[in-house]
Formats: structure tokens, sequence, C-alpha cells
């Protein structure tokens, strides 16, 4: 049965209530009118109007000009409207308002309007840079990404086909102040190291090529275990998908994986006697579309993630019973899922398919990872796709809270569209969550109060007991204030599944204590006709209110779903509750990809204006806190970043249309200073001591050299390591004249050799440092007037690496924290005073991505690995440290949701 609409409002409304927006004249929501719109013209015609004529209250200058309908959804006596915002033409990235409206009896009433319109937008619209030269910048900004172990990502030999490619989507405002435009482009492509499928939309500064925004695409059921796809449509119509279009509808059946026998909607191929995995029955009477299962076995994920290989066809039988291999490849479980999606949709909320107009539902199932296993699911815009599972998890479509929070994915990019990173992002996975454990749940019989009620994909293991195997937990009573992850965009694309059931639980809880059904229309309609693609979690409970006021639910019923989200802690202004245990030194940041820099008592950092909008630049101040911050780069409209200071000279780059310059300043005062310029740019920061200047540059894609520079040298002079076209090094520091460095030389079928080097540069001699085994890789280096500090992985584990100690000439080589063992670190970044050693890790022996363990934190050792302690106890990401005298440290913190620049001074504990 269809839901009704929301009845009348009472004939004489109330005043209207108006949310205000936030860095918006344009209210963020408006509920409780009844404001006649005309019955003439499309629906679209009439929001418009309506936004138009009430202009004092919206603020928006011209509707029918900066607003471009993007869909209109009529069900009942309901109309709903979304409008794309533009500016001087172009597209604004989560710029969307949506009008809500009743026609019936030959009248049209505007009941409310929500969304997002920016109205302090003023940015030109004309780049200064190509098309050609983004597509460029993305893709060297994604292999920077993808630079895992800090060398320049290998990228085949001359002549091999790129692994990434570049695609222009055309300029986008992003809403930041005054706006800042942007090219948007997709790369794509195949990891070089994990070989793992790539999907990124990055937005290029069209001013000055810089990569202000980016973030993966990737829409998976889990945090780890392989890549997926995101929003962009694929081909509708499948190769093959008209060879049966003659094929008469029947019943079939199959045992999905928990060994229960199902009835499957098959089409029969009269021409060979083939019963194929096609349901054409539940969409004969509108699209005529299908719903149908494709056997991708013999595929890895890259060859399907948004795009549909020729040879792929649709699982099919000798007779209507499919046999135990198609229960092995999750076929059964991926056909039958599929089905009872789609009727959950139809039956309890009307909508005809993932986009509401009968698309076509397919699911490619069982794909691998060049053969090995894929453990994961995802959507790509198109269709679904599963791995096909290992020795201790199911294939993925062999749950069906699996394939109703995939293909629920399609739902929200058919409506709300909500952005797939930070706050929007775990928005998107709360809701497909939400909706796939409802389906799983009702269709199980669970109780909703059962502690296992909120599980999600605890039925994908073969031998873990549910909880243990539970991807997430919706009952796990996390709430804003204390359990909010706040994380960068390059980890789990600003916190997606790490901060989903903040939301979900507070949705979930909604459904324990409302009728199941009213609960789940609650949701739907404020996902359908409430949000839009940048919401966040405030936004969220306003949009799932204003709903459950629309369905005029009782007030007991109203009270339950505020208590609801103010059990989760999403309040308003929740964000200024989250606490901290440092000290702040320079607070939002709003930069992308910058490092810290930090010497001789001052830090130096890269920064945006308030609102992100402006181009970077850099400021410098006393570590003790004390004195006035000082601008350190020129306003040129270049992007200043990566900064490095010894105390008395600042060292940075800074980003144009025409290329990369090593810029240097005395911290004292004085001109900028050009060291020198780079086609391509430089890899990690340069260093500076005293009159050395050490930097990596690089000559084309997957190509460097480490570099340095000496007071009154014109050019540099470049450190002769053979360093070939597929050998890299980096990981450098500097100190007292002699650098610190790595190199990774590779020796052939896909080896590679590992070095740590010092190169003392009064006598001109490279000491190769010893090591304990044979590295599978080296990491950060960090040198002082006695050691060397650098990591290794020597043991293929789970990314453990040795912190490892030797003097400068090489001998007494020992870790100070070993890779093996409960207390193996895995570190990602390393910085060194003469006192200590500072090393950003998650924490030791952390099951999985899913909790605040997971994430970076710092970790200081004394410099004999005596005393170990964490520096701070903050939730959240912490990441780039450097060090200072004795054991201070400054890096940025993310706990608040924002970059800040932090410090303390000694270690925090155990945090236990």
């Amino acid at each position: 049965m269809v839901p009704a609409q929301a009845v009348a409002a009472p004939p004489t409304p109330g005043p209207a209530e108006v949310v205000p927006g936030k860095g918006t004249s344009t209210p963020s929501l408006v509920g409780g009118i009844r404001e006649d719109a005309g019955a003439a013209g499309s629906a679209a015609d009439a929001a418009t109007r309506h936004l138009a004529e009430k202009k004092s209250r919206y603020r928006i200058d011209r509707p029918d000009r900066d607003l471009a309908p993007i869909r209109a959804v009529t069900s009942g006596t309901g109309e709903t409207v979304r409008l794309q915002q533009k500016h001087r033409g172009v597209d604004v990235l989560g710029g969307q308002y949506v009008v809500r409206m009743e026609k019936k009896n030959g009248k049209r009433v505007v009941t409310g309007t929500s969304g997002k319109y920016f109205t302090a937008l003023t940015t030109p619209t004309t780049p200064d840079i190509s098309e050609e030269l983004a597509v460029e910048r993305a893709v060297d900004a994604t292999l920077a990404q993808l630079d895992r172990d800090g060398f320049a990502v290998d990228t085949g030999d001359e002549g091999d086909a790129p692994p990434l490619s570049g695609t222009a989507r055309g300029l986008v405002v992003l809403p930041k102040g005054p706006g800042v435009l942007t090219h948007h482009v997709t790369v794509r492509g195949t990891d070089p190291a994990t070989r793992q499928p790539v999907l990124r939309e990055v937005y290029i500064d069209a001013q000055a090529g810089y990569p202000v925004l980016q973030y993966s695409g990737i829409k998976t059921f889990g945090t780890a275990g392989g890549g997926g796809s995101a929003s962009a449509t694929t081909s509708r119509v499948a190769p093959g998908a008209r060879s049966l279009a003659d094929g008469s509808a029947v019943k079939g059946s199959g045992v999905k994986f928990d060994g229960t026998t199902v009835e499957l909607d098959l089409t029969h191929d009269a021409s060979n006697n083939q019963y194929v995995m096609r349901d054409a029955a539940r969409m004969r009477d509108g699209s005529k579309a299908s719903i149908s299962t494709w056997d991708a076995r013999k595929k890895s994920v890259d060859e399907v993630s948004k795009q549909w290989p020729a040879d792929v066809l649709e699982f099919r039988s000798a007779n209507p019973a499919f046999d135990k291999e198609a229960t092995e490849a999750g076929a059964v479980d991926a056909h039958w899922a599929a089905g009872k999606v789609y009727d959950y949709y139809k039956s309890v909320h009307g909508r005809d398919s993932l986009d509401g107009r009968g698309m076509a539902v397919d699911s490619m199932v069982g794909v691998t990872l060049y053969g090995t296993p894929y453990v994961n699911a995802f959507w790509d815009g198109a269709k679904m796709v599963y791995g096909g599972g290992d020795a201790e998890y199911r294939p993925f479509s062999a749950s069906l809270d699996v394939v109703g929070h995939e293909m629920t994915h399609g739902v929200v990019e058919n409506s709300a569209d909500l952005v797939y990173a930070g706050q929007s992002g775990a928005l998107n996975e709360a809701i497909a969550d939400y909706f796939g454990n409802a389906i799983d749940t009702d269709a199980h019989g669970i109780a909703m109060d059962s502690p296992e009620s909120g599980l999600l994909g605890e039925g994908l293991c073969r031998t873990k007991s549910p909880r243990a195997c539970a991807t997430r937990d919706m009952n796990d009573g996390r709430t804003t204030s204390k359990g909010f992850l706040g994380v960068d965009f390059a980890t789990d694309n600003g916190g997606v599944h790490l901060n989903s059931t903040i939301f979900s639980g507070a949705l979930w809880d909604i459904r324990k204590d409302l009728n199941r059904t009213l609960a789940d229309r609650i949701v739907y309609r404020a996902l359908t006709e409430y949000m839009t693609p940048l919401d966040g979690f405030t936004e969220g409970r306003n949009a799932v209110i204003a709903a459950a006021k629309d369905l005029k639910v009782s007030a007991k019923d109203l009270n339950a779903v505020t208590r609801a989200f103010n059990g989760h802690g999403i309040v308003p202004d929740w964000e200024l509750a989250i606490g901290v245990d440092t000290d702040r030194l320079l607070g939002r940041l709003n930069t992308v990809d910058s490092r810290v820099g930090a010497g001789g008592g001052w830090w130096v950092v890269s920064k945006s204006n308030e609102s992100g909008s402006e181009p970077y630049s850099i400021w410098a101040g006393r570590a003790d806190g004390t004195g006035e911050k000082q601008l350190i780069s020129p306003n040129d409209g270049r992007y200043h970043a990566n900064p490095v200071t010894d105390g008395k000279t600042v060292v940075w780059v800074a980003y144009g249309r025409g290329g990369y310059d090593l810029l240097s300043r005395p911290l004292a005062g004085g001109p900028v200073k050009t060291l020198t310029h780079s086609r391509y740019g430089f890899h990690q920061q340069a260093k500076v001591d005293g009159d050395v200047v050490v930097f990596v540059q690089l000559f084309r894609r997957g190509v460097s050299q480490l570099g340095y520079l000496r007071k009154g040298d014109k050019e540099p002079t470049w450190v002769d390591d053979g360093v070939g076209r597929r050998d890299a090094i980096g990981q450098h520091s500097l100190k007292g004249g002699k650098i610190a460095y790595g190199t990774r030389v590779y020796k052939g079928h896909g080896k590679y050799e590992y070095s740590t080097k010092v190169l003392d540069l009064a006598s001109g001699k490279t000491t190769v440092m010893p090591q304990l085994g044979t590295p599978l890789g080296v990491g950060q280096t960090a040198i002082t007037s006695r050691y060397v500090f650098w990591t290794v992985d020597e043991v293929a584990d789970q990314g453990q690496r040795a912190v490892r100690r030797a003097n400068l000439d090489g001998t007494n080589v020992m870790d100070i924290s070993k890779e093996q063992g409960a207390d193996a670190l895995y570190p990602e970044g390393l910085t060194a005073s003469e006192d200590a050693v500072t090393v950003s890790s998650r924490t030791p022996g952390t099951p999985g991505p899913r909790s605040n363990e997971a994430l970076p934190k710092l970790w200081q050792f004394s410099v004999d690995g005596s005393r170990r302690a964490r520096m701070s106890c903050n939730r959240g990401e912490q990441g780039l440290p450097a060090a200072l005298s004795g054991t201070q440290v400054v890096w940025t913190d993310s706990t608040t949701g924002y970059a800040d620049l932090v410090t303390r001074n000694r270690p925090a504990g155990n945090c236990g």
C-alpha cells in the first residue's frame, strides 16, 4: 500500500517556521506555511515563482535565472521540486533548494522549502588555467594521495599505459565565502601499488591550479577490503539486455547461503531452453525494465567499476531450480534480495526502483581483485557490485542488509544526492545503513529491542559470531560530543563510515520508539523531500523532525523523534562541545595537503581565511604562544603551502598556473626569494637548517631527485644516487650540514631495494645505514646532532613498522620500537628533537578501521626507547607532527571537525 501524503494543514496556519541558513541569507528550512502558488504552469514554474514572490524571505534575486530545475516528483497530491543553484551560469557545489507543494482541486499551495542557496557568492567565473592543466594537476594530486610510503608513486616504465586518467567535468563554484571557482575533474584508474580501483573527485582552483577539494568517490559497504565506485552514471542498458525480451516470465528457486530455499523470478530463454536470472515481472506494468543478476566471477573489480564488460552474462541454469554453484557465488542471495528491496521501496514508499522512474536494477556478483578475494560491495551509479568473499567472509551479496544498503545508495543519489564526504557523506552512509537494516530486520522478524537489531553485515562471516563479524552497530550508543571522530578527507572521506552511526543510531532509536513503518516513512520523506547535497547532522535532524510534522505524528511520537537526536548529541552547535587536551596555536586552517613546520622555537603553517575561500598564506608564530603571528608569504593569488623553518628562515612552495616555486624569507623580515622553479612540483616538504635547503623535485610524473642549495648557490646540487625512471628518493631530513634520506631502487619483476642514507655535505661522504633485516620499505627519516631515525618494514604483516635509530656514522643500530609484538606501531610520520622522537601511528593492536584507535595518534619515545607515551588523548586524527625542543611537538589536529594547529609541551600519558 502506498502511504498517503501529508494531510492538509489547518485552514489558517500560524506564522512560517523559519530556520536560518549558515553563511547565507536564505533560510535552510521553512515550514508551517500554505501559500498560494498558482495552478498555472509546471511545478518547477510554480516553485521559482514562489521564491521570486517571497524575495524578502528567501533573498534570491533571480530564481528564474539562478536556479535550474533538476527534477520534479509528483506523488499523490504532493509535488517536490529540486532546483540547482547557478552562479553566473556555473553550478554551485551543493547549492540546491527544494520547494514542496500540494496540488488538488485545481489549486496549488506551497507547504515548505529547504536547502542551501548561497547568497554571498561574488567570484568571477572566467578561469585562468586550462582544463588540460587542471586534469594534469588533478592526476598529480591523486597520485600524491596514493603515496603511502613517502616516495613518488611508481607509474611504470616509459610507454606503459598511465595508471590514472582524468576527465574534466566542467567549472564548479565551491560555496566558500564569496566562492572558489574550480575545474571539477574525475580521476579514475588503478592504484599502482595496491591494484585497487581508484575514483576521485578533484576540484582544482581555476585561478592557481591548486587541489582545494578532493575525496574518493568510492561508496563501499565497509571501510576496508577494497575499492568501489561512485555516482556518475554508466549505461543503464547492459549488453545483451534485449536478447531475451521475448522470453517468458517464470518462477524458479534457489538456495540462499544460509540454507533457505527461496522463490526466484526468472526469464525462460526458449532459444536454448535456459532459465535466466532476470526478473521482468516486477516492472512489467511500468518501465518494463528488469532486475538482473550477472556473473562476474571471472572479472576483477577494476573491470566492472563504472563500466560493463561485453562478455558478462546473467546467471543461467538448465532448469528453474538453480544449483549449488549459484548459491556459492552469491547469485541466489543477490537476485532474491534485489527483489525484496525493490518491493520494500515500492510498497512502503511508492517508489518505482532506485531512481523513482523504473530504472533497471543490475547486480554483478562474485568479482575478485585481480583473481584474489575482493571483500566488499559498492554501488557505482548504475549497478551493485558484490565481492566474492574469502575464507572468512561469504560473498557480500549473501546478506540482505548489505544489498539494501547498496541499493539505498542509489535511492540517495537519485534524491538528496548527499556529497560523499564529511558529515554529508556520513549522513549518506547512515541512511543507507538505516534502510538496509530496516529491510533486513523486518524480513527476518527481528525484534527492534533486540541488541542484535542494529548490527550491519553480521551475517557475512563464515566462522565469527554475528557481533564479532558486524561492520557497524547502530546500537553502539555513540553521541556526537563524545563519539565524533574528526578526520581529514584523506581518511575515510572525512569519516563517512566512522561517524555514520551517530546519525543512524538516532534514526534507529526512532524506529524503536515509533511504529516501524511510520519511522521509515518519516526518514524517507526527510531524504527525498528535505535533504540537499551538503546537509550535515543538524540539517538532517531538522529534516526528520519536519517530515514527522508533515505526517502529523502524535505529540508523543514527535517528542520521541526529538529525544532520539538529543540523546545522540545532535543539537545545534554540537561541535562546540567537543573537548581537547591541547593548546591551540592557530584555529581552522581550512587547508588541504599542506604540512606543518617547526624549529628554533617557531612554528610555520599554511592557512586560508575563515571561510576557506582565499588562496593559502604562510603564517609563523612563537611556539610558546607569545608575540604576534606573522604573515610570511605574499598575497599574490598563488597557494603557499608546506612551510618549514629553522627559527631563522622560512621555506615553502608556491603553487601557481605557471608551475611551482620554492621560496624563502627570513623570519626577521626581508624580501621573498625564489630558490628554484619546477614544472611538475616538489615532493613532500623541503627542509632548512642554517644556510642549507634540501628538497625533492619532480621532473616528470614518477621521476624525482633530491637536491640542495647552499647560501649563494644559483643552481641546485643534485644528490647522485643512481636514481632511474622507476626509482625514487625522498623522506629527507636535515641537521648540521647532514642530510638523511631514503631510496627505493627498482630491481625488476616488481621488486625494490630500499636503503636509508646520510650525506655529509662538508666531506661529501654518504653513509648507508645498516639494517637489522631486509627492508620491504623504509619511511620518514629524522636527523639530530647525534642520531638518525627512520621507520622500516621488514616483515610482510598488517603494516606495522619498526622505529629504528643509528649513530650518524651507522654504528649502534637499534629499534626503539619493534616491528613485531603487541606494541608494534603503524607509523605514518616521524619527527625528532635532541630529546624525543614522535611518531604518528594508529593504536597498536587495533582490530579494524572503525574506531578512534584506528586513527593516527602521536606516540612519543625517548631517544633510547626507554620511555613511551601518547602525546595527546584527543579523539580524532592527529597528524603531520613537527618537533621543537625537548618534548614539545606541534601538529594539525582534527578532533573538533576542523584542522587546528595545536601543541603540547609534554606527553599526556597512556590515555587508558
